[in-house]
Protein backbone atom coordinates (compact mmCIF):
# COMPACT_ATOMS: atom_id res chain seq x y z
CA UNK A 1 0.00 0.00 0.00
CA UNK A 2 0.93 3.35 -0.76
CA UNK A 3 0.60 6.47 0.66
CA UNK A 4 -0.82 9.78 -0.70
CA UNK A 5 0.36 13.24 0.65
CA UNK A 6 -2.92 15.37 0.63
CA UNK A 7 -2.18 18.89 0.39
CA UNK A 8 -5.45 20.82 0.44
CA UNK A 9 -4.36 24.20 -0.49
CA UNK A 10 -2.02 23.44 -3.48
CA UNK A 11 -4.85 24.35 -5.70
CA UNK A 12 -5.51 27.39 -3.72
CA UNK A 13 -1.71 28.84 -3.53
CA UNK A 14 -1.64 27.94 -7.44
CA UNK A 15 -4.73 29.67 -8.41
CA UNK A 16 -3.64 32.83 -5.78
CA UNK A 17 -0.15 32.58 -7.83
CA UNK A 18 -1.71 32.58 -11.40
CA UNK A 19 -4.10 35.86 -9.94
CA UNK A 20 -1.15 37.59 -8.79
CA UNK A 21 0.52 37.39 -11.82
CA UNK A 22 -2.33 38.39 -13.85
CA UNK A 23 -2.68 41.92 -11.23
CA UNK A 24 0.94 42.42 -11.44
CA UNK A 25 0.95 42.34 -15.49
CA UNK A 26 -2.26 44.28 -15.90
CA UNK A 27 -1.37 46.83 -13.09
CA UNK A 28 2.43 47.40 -15.28
CA UNK A 29 0.53 47.39 -18.57
CA UNK A 30 -1.64 50.14 -17.39
CA UNK A 31 1.23 52.25 -15.41
CA UNK A 32 2.57 55.12 -17.47
CA UNK A 33 2.15 53.02 -21.03
CA UNK A 34 4.59 50.52 -20.26
CA UNK A 35 6.92 49.43 -22.82
CA UNK A 36 7.95 45.37 -21.81
CA UNK A 37 5.34 42.36 -22.10
CA UNK A 38 7.79 40.67 -19.28
CA UNK A 39 11.53 41.36 -17.63
CA UNK A 40 14.00 39.02 -17.78
CA UNK A 41 15.85 37.94 -14.72
CA UNK A 42 18.94 38.49 -14.25
CA UNK A 43 22.38 38.15 -12.26
CA UNK A 44 25.13 40.97 -11.87
CA UNK A 45 28.62 40.25 -10.64
CA UNK A 46 31.54 42.41 -9.81
CA UNK A 47 35.33 41.48 -10.20
CA UNK A 48 37.92 43.75 -9.70
CA UNK A 49 38.38 44.79 -13.37
CA UNK A 50 34.82 44.49 -14.69
CA UNK A 51 31.02 44.05 -14.48
CA UNK A 52 29.15 40.98 -15.88
CA UNK A 53 25.54 41.04 -15.86
CA UNK A 54 23.68 37.26 -17.23
CA UNK A 55 20.15 37.65 -18.57
CA UNK A 56 18.26 34.30 -18.46
CA UNK A 57 16.05 34.75 -22.12
CA UNK A 58 15.26 31.55 -23.60
CA UNK A 59 13.90 31.33 -26.79
CA UNK A 60 15.04 34.64 -28.06
CA UNK A 61 17.64 34.59 -30.96
CA UNK A 62 20.64 36.26 -29.75
CA UNK A 63 20.67 38.42 -32.77
CA UNK A 64 17.56 40.21 -31.69
CA UNK A 65 18.49 41.39 -28.72
CA UNK A 66 19.18 44.78 -28.40
CA UNK A 67 21.91 45.90 -25.87
CA UNK A 68 22.18 50.00 -26.41
CA UNK A 69 24.31 52.34 -23.51
CA UNK A 70 23.30 55.98 -23.43
CA UNK A 71 24.38 58.57 -20.68
CA UNK A 72 25.55 55.82 -18.30
CA UNK A 73 22.46 53.44 -19.28
CA UNK A 74 23.06 50.19 -19.84
CA UNK A 75 19.46 49.00 -22.17
CA UNK A 76 18.32 45.58 -22.77
CA UNK A 77 15.33 45.09 -25.05
CA UNK A 78 14.29 42.01 -27.78
CA UNK A 79 10.76 40.12 -28.69
CA UNK A 80 10.08 36.78 -27.78
CA UNK A 81 7.98 35.48 -30.63
CA UNK A 82 4.39 33.71 -29.70
CA UNK A 83 4.99 30.28 -30.66
CA UNK A 84 2.90 29.08 -34.06
CA UNK A 85 -0.95 28.18 -33.03
CA UNK A 86 -1.62 24.24 -34.15
CA UNK A 87 -4.71 22.68 -34.88
CA UNK A 88 -6.15 20.03 -32.71
CA UNK A 89 -4.82 21.13 -29.17
CA UNK A 90 -7.94 20.24 -26.51
CA UNK A 91 -6.06 21.66 -23.54
CA UNK A 92 -3.06 24.05 -23.32
CA UNK A 93 -1.54 25.31 -19.56
CA UNK A 94 0.83 28.66 -20.87
CA UNK A 95 3.38 29.92 -18.79
CA UNK A 96 5.77 31.62 -20.70
CA UNK A 97 5.22 35.18 -21.37
CA UNK A 98 5.49 36.35 -24.83
CA UNK A 99 6.30 39.68 -27.01
CA UNK A 100 8.52 42.58 -25.68
CA UNK A 101 11.75 42.65 -22.85
CA UNK A 102 13.24 45.74 -21.42
CA UNK A 103 15.36 45.96 -18.84
CA UNK A 104 17.85 49.38 -17.73
CA UNK A 105 21.08 49.44 -15.42
CA UNK A 106 22.44 52.86 -14.30
CA UNK A 107 26.61 51.72 -14.98
CA UNK A 108 28.78 53.59 -12.01
CA UNK A 109 31.00 56.59 -13.25
CA UNK A 110 33.86 53.37 -13.04
CA UNK A 111 32.50 51.64 -16.57
CA UNK A 112 34.67 51.85 -18.96
CA UNK A 113 31.67 52.69 -21.90
CA UNK A 114 33.49 52.17 -24.85
CA UNK A 115 34.66 48.65 -24.40
CA UNK A 116 31.10 46.86 -23.45
CA UNK A 117 30.56 43.43 -24.94
CA UNK A 118 27.54 41.52 -25.43
CA UNK A 119 26.98 37.61 -26.05
CA UNK A 120 23.98 35.27 -26.24
CA UNK A 121 24.90 31.66 -26.02
CA UNK A 122 22.19 28.94 -24.25
CA UNK A 123 19.22 31.40 -23.96
CA UNK A 124 21.99 33.41 -21.36
CA UNK A 125 22.52 37.27 -22.80
CA UNK A 126 26.60 37.89 -21.12
CA UNK A 127 27.20 41.57 -21.40
CA UNK A 128 30.50 42.26 -19.81
CA UNK A 129 31.43 45.85 -18.84
CA UNK A 130 35.12 46.40 -18.25
CA UNK A 131 36.19 49.31 -15.51
CA UNK A 132 38.67 52.17 -16.01
CA UNK A 133 41.63 52.42 -14.45
CA UNK A 134 41.36 54.19 -11.09
CA UNK A 135 43.48 57.57 -10.95
CA UNK A 136 46.30 56.83 -7.93
CA UNK A 137 46.65 59.88 -5.61
CA UNK A 138 49.46 62.20 -6.77
CA UNK A 139 51.93 62.44 -3.75
CA UNK A 140 52.73 66.05 -3.88
CA UNK A 141 56.58 66.65 -2.04
CA UNK A 142 56.24 69.46 0.52
CA UNK A 143 59.46 71.76 0.00
CA UNK A 144 60.82 73.44 2.52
Amino acid sequence: MSLIRYEPWTLHRELFNEFNRFVERTASDASSGATADWVPPVDIEEYADRFVIHADVPGVDPASIEVTLEKGVLTLSGTRARPVEQDGIEHRRSERVNGRFHRRFTLPDTADAEAVSASGKLGVLEVVIPKRAQEQPRRIAVTH
